[in-house]
C-alpha cells in the first residue's frame, strides 16, 4: 500500500548501515541505500523527529543451517556508516539478533518519545528490516517502508519481502515520498 500519511509522532528507523554489512556484496547498490537513508535521516532530523541507528554486534543463539563465519571480523565491522552524518540526538540500539526491538531498549526509547509510527529503511531487506518491520508492527507501531531505500543479499528475498511481507504490515513507498510527507 502506498503511504499515505506519517504521525505527527513518526521515528525513522536505520537497520545496519554499518561497515561490516555494507560492505557485503547486495542485489541494489549499498551506496545507493546508504545515500537515501542519509536523506531520509536529514529530513527527520530537521522535522525534530527521531532517527535510530541501529548496529549488530552478534548473532543470536540456537542452531541454524548457516555456516559459522570464519575469522575475526575487521575492528570497524560494526561502526556505523559516516554518510548517516550521526547526531548526539539520534537513538542508538546495538542488537545481536535479526530485528532491533528483542533484547534491546528501543520500545522503550520510542514508547518515551510518544512515537506512534517507525519508517525503515536499510540492509538487510529481508533479515533485520523485516524482522524489525514485523516486531514493531506486534508492538502496536505502524509501519512504512522506504522500499528504494533497503537492499539484501539474495535478490529473491528482498523482492518477496518488499512485495509480499511489507504491505502486510503496513505501507510502502519511496524515499522522496516519504519525505515529502514529512512536509
Amino acid at each position: 500500500m502506498t503511504a499515505t500519511t506519517l504521525d505527527s509522532r513518526t521515528a525513522l528507523i536505520l537497520v545496519d548501515l554499518q561497515k561490516g554489512i555494507v560492505g557485503l556484496p547486495t542485489a541494489h547498490p549499498a551506496g545507493e541505500i546508504v545515500e537515501r537513508a542519509a536523506r531520509l535521516a536529514d529530513a527527520f532530523r530537521a522535522h525534530d523527529l527521531p532517527v535510530v541507528l541501529v548496529r549488530v554486534t552478534g548473532g543470536a543463539p540456537g542452531r541454524n543451517e548457516s555456516p559459522a563465519p570464519q575469522g575475526t571480523p575487521p575492528a570497524d565491522w560494526a561502526d556505523l556508516v559516516p554518510e548517516l552524518n550521526q547526531q548526539d540526538s539520534d537513538i542508538v540500539v546495538t542488537k545481536q539478533t535479526w530485528g532491533a526491538f528483542y533484547g534491546t531498549d528501543l520500545d522503550m526509547q520510542l514508547r518515551r518519545r510518544g512515537i506512534t509510527q517507525v519508517v525503515l529503511a536499510g540492509i538487510a531487506t529481508a533479515i533485520g528490516v523485516e524482522s524489525t518491520a514485523r516486531s514493531a508492527q506486534e508492538h502496536g507501531y505502524h509501519v512504512t517502508v522506504a522500499t528504494d531505500a533497503v537492499t539484501d543479499m539474495d535478490a529473491e528475498a528482498h523482492r518477496n519481502a518488499v512485495e509480499r511481507i511489507f504491505p502486510r504490515l503496513g505501507e510502502t513507498d519511496t524515499t522522496d515520498a516519504v519525505i515529502k510527507l514529512l512536509g
